[in-house]
């Protein structure tokens, strides 16, 4: 690896990006350990992309290029989609995030895009998918004189085919799913993640169009087509399924919609084909088998403090300009994954800048995220990066010229002369804002105060930067505030906090759902492309209130909506199915005196058995003995963990022990302990384990059953949690803690992610 020029600043990062760097980002070993640091990976970044600059300009001087694309990296103003920083540079040299791939209807094109769906996701790359062209359930397959099985059924297929594939250790397969709202099985596939268990790969969204929406907001008929046949099959009450889709969105965050219409009346290249389906998280409309490379700039770093603070706008004009020729240079040193991608990307030469840090550049303005100025600075901001970022596409096509389908677009005739058919995305940025330590896309803040897990079981504080340094210089801060703080959602609950500053501070879970989508509304109106965000509700939401989004989202001209009611993941996986969970009877209470009841002693010789169980926080041995008089005894060894986990599974074992030959019934133990859950659930041996005392429960309930005392309890309230995945408890709850750290998940821009170590998935 060359040299760092001398001249060329080394990148500063917090310690959640160098933990995110090095576990998710840098090259490394056969071993797993890193052998690049992180100026480096920039370093390596910069010259392939820059590289780019020889294909139409030999004698161009890719060294200053390339430094000039290192600058705006190490000084973390911008930094482009995973892949690219992950690729760039390496043997893989796939550099995009966003792919969607035709499904047509017929067996060979659906397992065909199942192969090259695999192909994408072990190149680190998620799909979107429109189910919209596969014949109904029950329609006839004239080649076989069969019955089909419908869009659902081979959803499940391509679910089952993504959780086969790793993405080479680095990012996890994730899928988008649209099927149009007039298909006959729409309502298969509104409750189709009803249970939690189900197409956990997939995130899902309802096609909507203007027709329905017409029919929603006039209370009348709208019709389901055939689509082998084109014929009218049936006609629904359009409120009757708009509602369906609130109920599932409050129940379970899902399913998401989309508006189809709105996304093809932005298409850029229409005489190419319909726009029918979006990237993972919604954000990039695309044609089949085009890719998108995407990037983000940092709005945290645009502000020039002073007595008035205000935003530097020249400056972040040169790092707009930089952003797009980089993202230019990208699609041409890019190895795409399938030919007919490389064919579409070239092509069409999308590109999509966005956002990250605008909740930041508010707070350094002192201005409120739900405001009416907050939106002005949006729409401000947002405008003049639309607009430089294509004066900019328009530089570079003076110099490369217009992207080739030029004269098949929207543009051909009038429009401006542009290298990129699309130029702004407002994208996820969660593993990226932990790396440029700034919020993440437009979204509010999550929260103030952190509570982080590091060795040992230790926890300490992580106080937002700018939050940090308004409570020092007003004197607010203490520590004791600031664990206080770390306890709540908001700082509406907590004492000793000027108003004004509460005001400032306010996060995701204080601001309306009418305010995250007024902001959403207005990134919409200056971005080419769609934009990621999570309006959050509060756990008391009602569905009318998310009707009351959805209709205002369709107002506002957003192109998709995903929607979160706080803790309606955590009740989900408790009812998951039809059914509510079976009531636990209560056992009848002890009849002798607590004062009178003494432990048998334990028995000199005992016989049993020791069951290994993957837990959260590492392998848990839990020992069952009894004696001629039955269960007598618990012991625990937790393998990886010490502390005080280890001495809370002590304490566990040596109760249940005491109780045990205490003469409880052992049944009554198990009932207790199941179904107990910790931040950190994990999946083993095809069942959740929720945490150590679920654990040990259910090794118990094992031993009786398999020694003769009982059949266990198959349905108890606990076993729809048993029966849910590693995904759906991973991403259970307003802020469950990570699978692979501990700490805590964000949800937001329709991902879950750590900030402390970078694991990220979309929900």
């Amino acid at each position: 690896m060359p040299s760092l020029p001398h001249d060329l600043p080394l990148p500063q990062f917090t310690e959640n990006a160098l933990t995110v760097l090095r576990k998710r980002y840098l090259r490394k070993n056969e071993e797993g350990v890193p052998t690049e640091e992180p100026w480096e990976m920039f370093w390596r970044v910069a010259r392939d992309v820059a590289s780019a600059s020889a294909r139409y300009d030999p004698a161009a001087d890719l060294e200053a290029e390339a430094r000039g694309f290192y600058r705006a990296m190490a000084q973390l103003d911008f930094l482009p989609n995973s892949p690219t920083l992950m690729n760039a540079g390496r043997e893989l040299q796939q550099l995009s995030a966003c792919f969607v791939l035709p499904v047509e209807d017929s067996m060979e094109s659906i397992f065909e895009t199942i192969k090259d769906t695999a192909l994408i996701h072990q190149s680190g790359g998620g799909t979107g998918f429109s189910f919209s062209r596969l014949r109904p359930q029950g329609d006839l397959v004239r080649t076989t004189g069969g019955i089909a099985s419908g869009p659902v059924s081979f959803m499940r297929v391509f679910n089952a085919a993504t959780e086969a594939v790793k993405q080479g250790g680095t990012r996890r397969g994730a899928n988008m799913a649209i099927l149009r709202v007039d298909h006959p099985d729409i309502v298969e596939f509104i409750t189709a993640k009803r249970d939690t268990s189900t197409l956990t790969n997939f995130n899902i969204s309802v096609g909507l169009t203007e027709d329905f929406m017409e029919a929603v907001r006039d209370d009348t008929e709208y019709d389901l087509v055939n689509p082998r046949t084109r014929k009218v099959v049936e006609r629904k009450r359009a409120r009757e399924i708009f509602d369906l889709i609130v109920e599932g969105a409050w129940a379970t965050g899902e399913p998401g919609i989309v508006f189809l219409d709105r996304l093809n009346e932005a298409n850029p290249t229409p005489a190419l084909g319909e726009i029918e389906s979006t990237n993972p998280c919604g954000e990039q409309p695309l044609l089949p088998y085009e890719a998108c490379n995407l990037g983000s700039l940092n709005l945290s770093h645009f502000v020039r403090q002073g007595e008035r603070p205000e935003i530097e706008f020249e400056r972040l004009g040169t790092a707009i300009e930089k952003a797009v020729r980089f993202l230019d240079d990208v699609i041409d040193v890019n190895e795409y994954p399938l030919d007919k991608i490389g064919e579409m990307a070239r092509g069409n030469r999308k590109i999509g800048l966005g956002v990250m840090g605008f909740a930041d550049m508010l707070i350094q303005l002192g201005i409120p995220s739900d405001s009416e100025q907050g939106l002005e600075t949006a729409g401000q901001v947002m405008r003049f990066i639309h607009e430089r970022g294509r004066a900019a596409s328009e530089e570079v096509a003076r110099e490369r010229g217009v992207f080739p389908n030029f004269e098949h677009s929207i543009f051909a005739e009038a429009g401006p002369r542009l290298r990129n058919a699309t130029v702004t995305t407002i994208a996820p940025t969660g593993t990226l804002s932990i790396i440029a330590g700034c919020s993440s896309g437009i979204e509010p803040l999550f929260a103030v105060v952190y509570t982080r897990r590091i060795l040992d079981g230790q926890e300490m504080l992580e106080v937002h930067p700018l939050f940090e340094k308004m409570a020092v210089e007003r004197g607010f801060y203490s520590d004791q505030l600031m664990r206080e703080i770390g306890e709540h959602k908001s700082l509406a609950d907590v004492d000793g906090i000027p108003d004004d500053v509460r005001r400032l501070f306010v996060t995701a879970y204080d601001i309306s759902p009418e305010w995250h989508i007024r902001m959403q509304g207005e990134f919409q109106r200056h971005t080419d492309n769609a934009v990621s965000k999570t309006v959050n509700f509060r756990n008391e939401a009602t569905t009318e209130d998310i009707r009351r989004v959805y209709m205002l989202a369709d107002e506002l001209g957003c192109k998709g909506v995903t929607v979160y009611r706080d803790g309606s993941r955590d009740a989900q996986v408790l009812t998951a199915g039809d059914k509510a969970p079976a009531k636990v009877e209560e056992e009848a209470p002890l009849i002798a005196d607590a004062a009178t009841i003494v432990p048998r002693p334990r028995p000199t010789v005992t016989a049993g058995s020791t069951e290994k169980i993957k837990t959260g926080c590492g392998n848990l041995y839990v020992t069952v003995n009894e004696d001629e008089q039955g269960l007598c005894e618990v012991f625990t060894t937790i393998g990886k963990s010490g502390g005080c986990t280890a001495s809370q599974s002590e304490a566990t074992a040596r109760m249940i022990s005491l109780v045990l030959r205490s003469g409880v019934d052992p049944k009554s133990i198990v009932d207790e302990l199941k179904g107990i859950r910790c931040p950190m659930p994990s999946w083993d041996r095809g069942s959740v384990t929720l945490s150590c005392a679920d654990a040990v429960g259910k090794a118990i309930e094992r031993y009786l059953s398999s020694n003769g005392h009982g059949n266990g309890y198959e349905g108890s309230a606990t076993a729809a949690l048993e029966r849910a995945t590693e995904n759906d408890i991973a991403s259970a709850g307003y802020n469950p803690e990570c699978p692979d750290c501990g700490n805590m998940l964000e949800l937001s821009e329709g991902c879950v992610v750590c900030r402390a170590c970078g694991y990220s998935r979309c929900t």
